[in-house]
């Protein structure tokens, strides 16, 4: 585990690491160049770069954290990798379920094969589960993420690439928005934002704008409509609407 600056977290535990691109939003991935970089500083668990590994010995680090955590699950890969089995989400599931003072923040863009293991795993309120919507052309993961069981439903649209209008935000408690940073970014307009913004204040979903990215994301900062955007999902009055 390690202590995160995304905005949206406090930290990062990788029970997995390495991944594949399988759409836009993987063109500059963050997590592969982060990875490449460990691996040639001899850190062991990047041994293999990129390369998907499953890491046994991480599952009973959440036990000894002795304060709640909000913690970004997987921050270098994806749970539902079509390589990582069943049997090893299961686990990190029950890890999940077994440490209820601790909010986990599963994200994934391979969206068809959370809805085919949905049903198998157990949902507690504790586990937000999200799909990457970059651009229009995967809206489709929020339809697979809606249908799941998931208790608490969130969009992660960075980097936005593209426009996304007339979202269905039905069953989604939270909207997260950001550029694309690093040597190379592509350019994210402001009306894009703006459109989802208003969207999530018209459907009472809330949204949290994360950065404007760019080659220098601090310069450029977070503000917008002159003010930062940090709503998090209400989850008691999730837990009670549900009770």
């Amino acid at each position: 585990m390690a202590q995160s600056s995304i905005e949206w977290t406090e930290m990062t535990w990788n029970p997995t690491t390495g991944c594949n691109k399988i759409s836009a939003g993987c063109k500059y991935c963050y997590a592969e160049v982060m990875a490449r970089r460990l691996q040639a500083m001899g850190i062991e668990k990047y041994s293999k770069g990129f390369e998907l590994q499953l890491h046994e010995d991480a599952l009973n680090v959440p036990y000894t954290w002795k304060h709640p955590k909000v913690v970004f699950v997987n921050s270098m890969s994806d749970l539902f990798h079509k390589d990582v089995p069943l049997s090893f989400i299961k686990k990190v599931f029950k890890v999940m379920k077994e440490n209820p003072q601790h909010t986990f923040q599963v994200l994934t863009k391979r969206s068809d094969i959370l809805l085919k293991y949905h049903e198998k795993l157990t949902w507690a309120h504790n586990i937000w589960m999200g799909v990457s919507v970059e651009d229009a052309r995967v809206k489709h993961r929020i339809d697979d993420l809606r249908k799941t069981n998931a208790k608490v439903k969130f969009l992660s649209c960075e980097p936005l690439i593209g426009p996304l209008h007339k979202l269905n935000l039905k069953k989604i408690d939270w909207v997260i928005v950001g550029g694309e940073s690093g040597r190379k970014p592509r350019p994210m307009d402001v009306d894009w934002v703006l459109d989802i913004q208003q969207q999530c204040e018209k459907a009472s979903v809330a949204f949290f704008f994360k950065q404007w990215g760019g080659t220098n994301k601090k310069k450029t900062g977070r503000l917008l409509n002159g003010r930062t955007y940090d709503e998090m999902p209400d989850i008691e009055h999730l837990e009670t609407v549900e009770l």
